[in-house]
């Protein structure tokens, strides 16, 4: 018996094909919902980051409020000041014009570079150390300049001083010390050679009280009678020391030959050395001065 199922009798387009055993499944579009996935409130990480955020800021902005705050308020005031190295040279009323221009706020507030910036302003302060002193204290360490010389500057010949280290600094001070000059900046080379011309210049029994740096590194020395001892460059053939003690050695027994009282001693000569006698002025002249 034949069967009675047949195809569709629904006709076929031009080109169709039949279908293969299996109907075809239709594409369903994807579903769309409003509002997925894409909202500030829908990134629960990023909400956690601005709320930490925020907090940070917020605590700094109280904290802030809190020192400003506290610095305005009568709390832990500062009630004195504890210098506690002895002092030479720095006078109590110096501390006190130190203290009263830098001391602000309280002990917490305060600042201490500018405390420490206030004592080493003073003239004979070379360093000074600040630290807070608990409850209401400010202490003080002062390193002060130990002047070795007179420092002459250049055109003006104002007087400062040199320390034990070869810095100059500005200071008043009236003891007997020798007298510098030279090159900005050689103060320390002045300082060191000082000792060395002292230590040979020793057998002569006369003490070294100046010496001079030109410019051009020509040294003179002056001594406490008056003479001056031109010295002039370092030689390669003739060093400055090969020279001195040349000098040391011979002088005495010239002067004595020579019988003068002598102003120079000139050792820039290679092999030996000129004095040049003390000028003196005829009797005229000078009772000429004296009457005028």
């Amino acid at each position: 018996m034949a069967d009675e199922r047949t195809a569709s009798n629904v006709p076929l387009e031009a080109g169709a094909k039949p279908a293969q055993g299996k109907r075809a499944r239709a594409a369903r579009p994807a579903a769309v919902r409003e509002g997925s996935g894409n909202g500030l409130w829908d990134r629960p990480q990023l909400l956690n980051l601005i709320a930490d955020t925020l907090m940070v800021v917020g605590a700094a902005g109280l904290g802030y409020a809190a020192v400003a705050a506290l610095s305005r308020l009568p709390v832990y005031p500062l009630r004195e000041v504890v210098v506690t190295t002895p002092l030479a040279q720095v006078t109590t009323a110096q501390l006190e014009y130190a203290a009263r221009s830098s001391l602000r706020g309280n002990f917490f507030t305060v600042d201490l570079d500018d405390v420490r910036g206030a004592f080493e302003k003073l003239p004979w302060v070379r360093r000074a150390d600040v630290r807070r002193r608990w409850p209401g204290g400010i202490e003080v360490r002062l390193e002060e300049h130990v002047a070795s010389a007179y420092w002459r500057v250049g055109e003006t010949g104002d007087m400062r001083l040199v320390n034990r280290y070869g810095e100059v600094f500005s200071a008043a001070s009236n003891a007997k010390m020798p007298v510098f000059s030279g090159p900005e900046g050689s103060s320390g080379v002045l300082l060191a050679k000082f000792d060395e011309f002292s230590g040979k210049l020793g057998p002569l029994g006369k003490q070294l009280v100046g010496v001079s740096l030109s410019a051009r590194e020509a040294w003179q020395l002056k001594m406490e009678d008056g003479l001056t001892i031109e010295l002039g460059h370092d030689q390669g053939k003739a060093p400055i020391d090969e020279r001195l003690a040349r000098f040391v050695g011979y002088y005495p027994k010239a002067r004595a030959q020579l019988n003068m009282n002598v102003a120079v001693v000139d050792l820039r000569y290679p092999s030996g050395f000129a004095l040049r006698p003390i000028q003196v002025e005829p009797s005229g002249k000078q009772e000429s001065k004296k009457g005028k």
